[in-house]
């Protein structure tokens, strides 16, 4: 039995025209997330045989296929909600998102400086990979981090609770190249209902890191 399902757009594959086109978000979902569900699933049957028999030659292979596989999985679910066709603009107090706000303003000084970050971030991620704006429970804090081909520059423990998605297959069809102009497009369907929820969430799990006895 699958572990891992596909899950439901929270919206038609036309709701966030004209920042993404319909055809880009059913093959990104239907298609690219899909397989991530199907690849997650296939490395865990993949390590259940190799522990059933005592075969662990493939072991780095298999680890390595889980990660990307369960991240991609990971962040495609969260990227969906993040985004909504009344979204954009910033999170502010009059909206409901107050804590989110303050918290951006603490940690990187002014929205202003974390939306300079996050895009940087998302725009030069080596190769493919996603721009991340996580909870990092250690300090209390927001920070932005890189995720490339789903495995590097995460800090242990941290929550993703906004994700910009750099991969090709998430713009290339209505971008062409121009990754930087689809990353300063995502702005302007960023759902901060749903961010400050995760934030939210994140904050309140306490002991989520358990650095001694």
């Amino acid at each position: 039995m699958a572990v891992y399902t596909l899950p439901e757009l929270p919206y038609d594959y036309a709701a966030l025209e004209p920042v993404i086109n319909p055809q880009i978000i059913e093959l990104h979902h239907d298609k690219h997330h899909a397989a991530y569900v199907k690849g997650a699933n296939d490395t865990l049957e993949q390590l259940a045989e190799a522990r059933e028999k005592e075969q662990w030659g493939g072991i780095n292979g298999l680890e390595k296929n889980l990660a990307f596989h369960l991240s991609g999985h990971i962040l495609h679910s969260i990227y969906w909600h993040n985004m909504s066709g009344d979204g954009g603009g910033e999170p502010l107090a009059a909206d409901g998102v107050g804590d989110l706000a303050d918290a951006i303003a603490e940690s990187f000084g002014s929205f202003a400086n974390f939306k300079a970050q996050l895009t940087k971030a998302a725009a030069t991620t080596q190769g493919s990979g996603w721009g991340v704006l996580a909870y990092e429970p250690l300090s209390g804090h927001l920070i932005v981090e890189q995720v490339y081909d789903h495995q590097g520059n995460v800090g242990q423990g941290s929550t993703p609770i906004l994700v910009f998605d750099a991969w090709e297959h998430a713009f290339y069809l209505q971008y062409k190249n121009q990754k930087v102009d689809f990353i300063d497009a995502m702005w302007a369907v960023v759902n901060w209902q749903d961010v400050a929820r995760r934030y939210e969430a994140a904050k309140s799990r306490a002991d989520v890191l358990l650095l001694a006895p």
